[in-house]
């Protein structure tokens, strides 16, 4: 089941798994997400951070692995609402095999909400 994402417009991206990436807009600290579908769902696998401070606290059982904390959380998901603003550095979208690119290259913000989800899930809000 591919990805879509979605703000005034929709856009089909053909991946059954990706990382989001993104800087702290205070701490200016790096953190990964990797991501999958299963089931009609979105599957957090692991989480990756450069470093900590406010609200960016790993858990218990987080490793400290060259400079990089990382975490196996498995959260299940319905889909992701992602802020976007011209005051903070856009998302990077990572596909397995092509690399991370600016998330506006693959779909530009609107300035709200964009919306993470697998195609042919209902959004949770129905739009």
């Amino acid at each position: 089941m591919p990805i879509c994402l979605s703000t005034a417009a929709t856009v089909v991206v053909a991946v059954q798994a990706f990382t989001l990436g993104w800087t702290h807009s205070i701490e200016k600290v790096r953190w990964e997400e990797d991501w999958r579908v299963e089931a009609g769902q979105l599957v957090l696998d692991a989480v990756r951070v450069r470093g900590h401070g406010a609200g960016m606290e790993p858990p218990a059982d987080a490793v400290l692995r060259d400079g990089v904390w990382q975490w196996h959380p498995r959260g299940v998901h319905a889909e992701l609402r992602l802020t976007r603003s011209e005051h903070t550095a856009d998302y990077d979208w990572c596909e397995p095999g092509r690399g991370c690119r600016p998330m506006a290259a693959v779909l530009p913000s609107d300035g709200g909400i964009t919306l993470v989800r697998p195609c042919g899930a209902e959004p949770v809000d129905g739009r």
